[in-house]
């Protein structure tokens, strides 16, 4: 009745997982402000402050949100403010974001409103994009005639 057996260890009764893995996310409250590097190995949402570098699986920045330092994420929903380079994979910049500093991605969304003051900079996934491709043959009506 209690076994259990054929379930993850790792995972808990409310359907999370302990310590790292998918399910699990760390907040920093509006009323915190802090000094250092952070680090996440899940989701991390911020509506503090935060003088530092952030390294996250996924970010969400409130809208008072407040990073000086850069961000480094596999995706990024940036409401609030960073003054640092940002480098996400998936990024979306809100209407009430501000960024300055210089911001690299593989994909971006700029809501209407939202702020960047730095250099963009398209990474990776283009592969498809920049490969061979097919190049027309050109004839001229002398080469058509000679055929």
């Amino acid at each position: 009745m209690f076994s259990n057996k054929g379930r993850d260890e790792r995972t808990s009764p409310s359907g999370q997982t302990n310590g790292r893995g998918r399910g699990m996310f760390s907040v920093i409250g509006p009323d915190m402000m802090v000094t250092g590097n952070v680090r996440a190995t899940a989701d991390l949402h911020i509506d503090g402050g935060i003088e530092g570098d952030v390294h996250c699986g996924n970010l969400v920045q409130g809208s008072e949100s407040r990073i000086q330092g850069g961000v480094t994420a596999e995706t990024a929903r940036i409401a609030g403010s960073i003054e640092g380079s940002v480098r996400v994979k998936h990024l979306t910049v809100e209407r009430s974001a501000r960024i300055i500093g210089d911001v690299e991605y593989e994909d971006i969304t700029i809501e209407n409103g939202g702020h960047v003051d730095g250099r963009l900079k398209r990474t990776g996934g283009d592969a498809a994009v920049t490969g061979p491709r097919a190049v027309p043959k050109l004839t001229s009506p002398e080469h058509e005639q000679a055929a």
